[in-house]
C-alpha cells in the first residue's frame, strides 16, 4: 500500500482519535474510583502509577514488535486491548483489581501510542509535507470528545459502568473502520529490531518524558485538583481536562503552520514557558474560573512540543526512525 493516500491518512487520524478518546474517558472517573474504593490520595497515587508502568513496559517492546511485524497488527491488538480493559475501570471493586486493570489499560495505550506514531511517520514521509501536528490534533480531539462524553453522561445520572461500556463499543467501531486502511509494512532486511537511544534521540526522549509527565498529571489529577479544593462538584470534575484538551486541540491544528513559520526550537521553548505558567496558575487559583485559565494555558503551551519531537525523531539519522520513535515515546 502507498504510504500516503486519503485512506491511510484517515486511518491514522482515526487511530490517534481512539487513543485520545480512550485515555480521556478515565480522567472523569478518577474521583469515582477513589470514593468507591475508599482509598486515600497516597494509595490512589500508587494505583495511578500502575497505568504509567503498564505504558512504559509496553512501549519498551512495541518498537521491536512494530519493526518485526509491522504497525498494523500492533495497532489492532492494542485497540482490542482497550476495548476489553475500559469497562473494568468502572467494575474494579478493590485496589488490587483496579491496579491490575490500570496496568493492562496502560499497556494497551502505550503500545497504541508507539505504533500509531511510527505509522504516522511513514505516512508523513510519503506525503513529503508536515502532517504530525495535525495527526496529534486528532488525539487531542479524541481527548475532548471522550472527556465531554463521560462528563455529560455522569452529569445526566448515568453510572460509571454504563459510560465506559458505551465508550468501549465506540472504540471498537472506530478501530473496525480504520483496520483495512492501515499500512502493511515491516522493517527492511538488515535493519535492527531494537536499539538503545543515543545522541540526539536520547535528548528528545528526555524532553518527551517531561511532556508526557505533564500530560499525565492533567489526566490523573485534573479532576482532583478542582474537586478536592471545592472549586467544582465531583460531577463536573472532568471540565478542567476538557478545557485542557480543547486548548491543545486548537493549537495542534495550527501546529504544522506554526513550526514552519517560527521553527521547531522556538515552538518548544515558548510552548514550555506557557505550560509552566499554566501549572502555576492552576496550583494557586482561588476560584474555579482562574483554575480553568490554568488548564487552558497548559494545553496551549504543551500542544506542539511532542509532535515536533516525533517529527524530528522520524527524520534523524542516528538510528532507525521506528526505533527512535519508540525510544522517544518510552
Amino acid at each position: 500500500m502507498t504510504p500516503d493516500t486519503p485512506s491511510t491518512r484517515l486511518a491514522t487520524r482515526l487511530v490517534f482519535f481512539v487513543a485520545g478518546f480512550a485515555v480521556s474517558c478515565w480522567a472523569p472517573l478518577v474521583p469515582y474510583a477513589k470514593d468507591r474504593l475508599a482509598v486515600d490520595e497516597r494509595t490512589l497515587g500508587f494505583l495511578l502509577l500502575c497505568l504509567g508502568i503498564g505504558s512504559l513496559l509496553a512501549m519498551f517492546f512495541t518498537g521491536s514488535l512494530s519493526s518485526r511485524f509491522g504497525t498494523r497488527p500492533v495497532i489492532l491488538v492494542s485497540g482490542l486491548g482497550l476495548c476489553i480493559t475500559v469497562p473494568f475501570l468502572a467494575l474494579s471493586s478493590s485496589p488490587f483489581t483496579l491496579g491490575v486493570t490500570l496496568l493492562f489499560f496502560g499497556a494497551a495505550l502505550g503500545s497504541l501510542d508507539v505504533a500509531v506514531n511510527i505509522h504516522a511517520v511513514e505516512v508523513e514521509r510519503g506525503a513529503g509535507q508536515p502532517l504530525m501536528s495535525g495527526f496529534h490534533a486528532q488525539y487531542s480531539l479524541g481527548g475532548v470528545v471522550g472527556a465531554m462524553f463521560i462528563t455529560l453522561l455522569l452529569s445526566a445520572g448515568a453510572s460509571p459502568f454504563a459510560c465506559v461500556a458505551i465508550a468501549s463499543a465506540l472504540v471498537l467501531a472506530v478501530m473496525w473502520v480504520a483496520s483495512p486502511r492501515l499500512l502493511r509494512t515491516r522493517t527492511a532486511d538488515g535493519e535492527p529490531h531494537f536499539a538503545l537511544p543515543k545522541g540526539v534521540v536520547l535528548v528528545m526522549a528526555i524532553l518527551a518524558a517531561i511532556m508526557f509527565l505533564a500530560e499525565g498529571t492533567m489526566l490523573d489529577w485534573s479532576a482532583l485538583l478542582i474537586t478536592g479544593n471545592g472549586l467544582v462538584a465531583v460531577e463536573q470534575g472532568g471540565i478542567g481536562f476538557v478545557l485542557f484538551s480543547i486548548a491543545m486541540t486548537v493549537m495542534r491544528f495550527g501546529g504544522d503552520a506554526l513550526t514552519a513559520r517560527i521553527g521547531d526550537l522556538p515552538t518548544m521553548v515558548w510552548g514550555g514557558l506557557v505550560a509552566i505558567g499554566g501549572f502555576v496558575v492552576l496550583l494557586v487559583a482561588p476560584v474555579a474560573a482562574i483554575a480553568m485559565l490554568g488548564f487552558v494555558l497548559v494545553g496551549l503551551g504543551a500542544a506542539n512540543i511532542v509532535p515536533v519531537l516525533f517529527r524530528r525523531a522520524g527524520s534523524q539519522t542516528v538510528m532507525p526512525p521506528g526505533l527512535a520513535i519508540a525510544a522517544v515515546t518510552t
